[in-house]
C-alpha cells in the first residue's frame, strides 16, 4: 500500500506513534510518504528505506491573526496524491489534520478515485481542542467523516463518544514500543554521571504541559529524598519546568534535581534508572510509561485516563490517585527498599510489553483497518507522475 502520515513532529506522544508507525510500515514492505512542518525527530536519527518526507510549508498574511497551516497541508496532500497515488491518508488529531485531508479530497479532480482518511485521536484534540466551543462542531465533523477512526486506548474511546456523542464504530488500537531500542543496559551508560555516588535515581520524561504535573514530581522526590539517597532527572522541556524548578528551590533539593532539557535518546535514561514517576492529571495512553517498562523499569504513576490500561499495579509498577503525593511518594519508596522486587517488577513490566505492546502484534491491526477500508475502492495512481519531486527528503539506499 502506499500510505500517506500526517502528524506533528515533535517530542510528543502523537509525534512519535505516528513515525514509529511509519517506519514499521515501511519495513513491512509499504510505501510511507509523511507530511509535516519538519521532519519528524525521530526519522531524522533513524532513517528507513521506502520513507519519504514531504515538508509543508506555511504562509503568513498580516491581515490574518494565524498562518495558514491547514491550508497549506491540505494543498501539500493534493500534491503528494497526484504525485504518487497514495492509497491511505492516515491523520494523526482530528483537527486541523483530519479537515485538511477531507479539503485535499474534495479538491482532486474526477479523474483522481478519493483516497481514504483513517484519523487516530491521540488525547489532546478531545480533551482540549474538540471541548472548544469554537472547535467542537468541526472536530466532531472530522470524527463522524472519517472513514475510519481509531483512538489508543479504551478510555479515549469512552471519553470520545462521551463528548461528542459518537455513534460510530471507533477502532481502539493500543501504542506500541520498540523493544530492541527501549531495553536494559544501553550504552553509553548515564548512571555513574547522574548519580555518581550511588544514589537511586527517579526518572520523569514529558513535555512539561500543566497536565504532566511537574511540580507533583519535585513533591514527591522530596519526601523520598528524606528516607534514602536519591537523585531526580527531569527530561524534556515546556511551561511547566519554571516552576517545578522554583519548586525544587522551596524544598531544598534543586542541587539533586537535574533538570536536562530534551534529549533524543530518552532509552539511554530509561535503562539505568530506578523507578519512573508519571503523576499526571490524565494520559490518553502513557507511550512513555510503556517505554520505561520496555526498559524493566517500575512506573509510579497516577490511576488517570488510560495508564491502568498499561500498568498492572503491584506486578509493573503502582498506581495512586492523581494529586496525592505522599502515596505516590510512598510507592516509590516501597520499589525502592526492595532491590529483589524492584528488579522482579521491572522484568515484569517488559514481559508486559513483549505480551501486549509489541509492534509485530499491533502493527498488522492497523495494516487490517487500511484493508478494511480500501475493499470497495482504490486510488488509481496517475499516468507517469511516480517520480519524486524537489521538496522532499528522500530515505532509500542509505541516504
Amino acid at each position: 500500500m502506499k500510505i500517506g502520515i500526517v502528524c506533528y513532529p515533535t517530542y510528543g506522544g502523537s509525534g512519535v506513534v505516528a513515525t514509529e508507525l511509519g517506519r514499521f510500515l515501511a519495513l513491512r514492505g509499504h510505501e510511507v510518504h509523511f507530511m509535516s512542518f519538519t521532519l519528524p525527530f525521530r526519522l531524522a536519527h533513524d532513517p528507513v528505506d521506502n520513507v519519504f518526507f514531504h515538508e509543508v510549508q506555511s504562509l503568513r498574511y498580516d491581515v490574518l491573526p494565524s498562518d495558514l497551516y491547514g491550508i497549506a497541508l491540505a494543498s501539500k496532500i493534493v500534491q503528494v496524491v497526484q504525485m504518487h497515488g497514495l492509497d491511505i491518508v492516515h491523520v494523526h488529531y482530528a483537527v486541523p489534520h483530519a479537515i485538511s485531508a477531507f479539503m485535499a479530497r474534495s479538491a482532486l479532480d474526477k479523474q483522481y478515485h478519493p483516497f481514504k482518511v483513517v484519523t487516530t485521536l491521540h488525547g489532546t484534540d478531545i480533551t482540549l481542542v474538540g471541548r472548544a466551543p469554537s472547535f467542537f462542531p468541526i472536530a466532531a465533523y472530522a470524527i463522524n467523516q472519517s472513514d475510519a477512526v481509531t483512538t489508543v486506548s479504551n478510555w479515549l474511546k469512552d471519553e470520545t463518544i462521551r463528548e461528542f456523542g459518537i455513534k460510530r464504530p471507533i477502532d481502539v488500537i493500543p501504542n506500541f514500543v520498540d523493544v530492541e531500542k527501549f531495553r536494559r543496559g544501553l550504552t553509553p551508560c548515564k548512571k555513574s554521571r547522574l548519580a555518581p555516588h550511588g544514589e537511586k535515581i527517579l526518572l520523569h520524561i514529558s513535555n512539561f504541559r500543566p497536565v504532566k504535573r511537574a511540580t507533583d514530581v519535585v513533591e514527591i522526590y522530596a519526601r523520598v529524598r528524606e528516607k534514602i539517597p536519591a537523585v531526580l532527572v527531569m527530561v524534556g522541556d515546556g511551561p511547566e519546568r519554571d516552576n517545578a524548578a522554583q519548586r525544587a528551590r522551596e524544598l531544598h533539593v534543586e542541587e539533586s534535581v537535574k533538570f536536562l532539557g530534551k534529549q533524543d535518546n530518552i532509552e539511554l535514561f530509561m535503562s539505568c534508572a530506578d523507578v519512573f514517576v508519571f503523576p499526571s492529571e490524565y494520559e490518553s495512553f502513557g507511550l512513555a510509561a510503556l517505554e520505561a517498562m520496555a526498559c524493566e523499569l517500575p512506573v509510579v504513576a497516577s490511576n488517570a485516563g488510560g495508564l491502568p490500561e498499561v500498568i498492572d499495579p503491584g506486578r509493573t509498577g503502582f498506581l495512586a490517585e492523581m494529586g496525592n503525593v505522599d502515596e505516590m511518594a510512598a510507592r516509590v519508596l516501597e520499589v525502592l527498599a526492595d532491590g529483589e522486587r524492584a528488579s522482579t517488577m521491572g522484568r515484569e513490566a517488559r514481559k508486559s510489553v513483549h505480551d501486549q505492546f509489541l509492534p509485530e502484534a499491533i502493527i498488522p491491526q492497523y495494516e487490517d483497518l487500511y484493508q478494511r477500508v480500501l475493499r470497495d475502492t482504490a486510488p488509481v495512481a496517475p499516468n507517469g507522475t511516480n517520480g519524486i519531486g524537489a521538496d522532499e527528503y528522500i530515505y532509500a539506499d542509505g541516504i
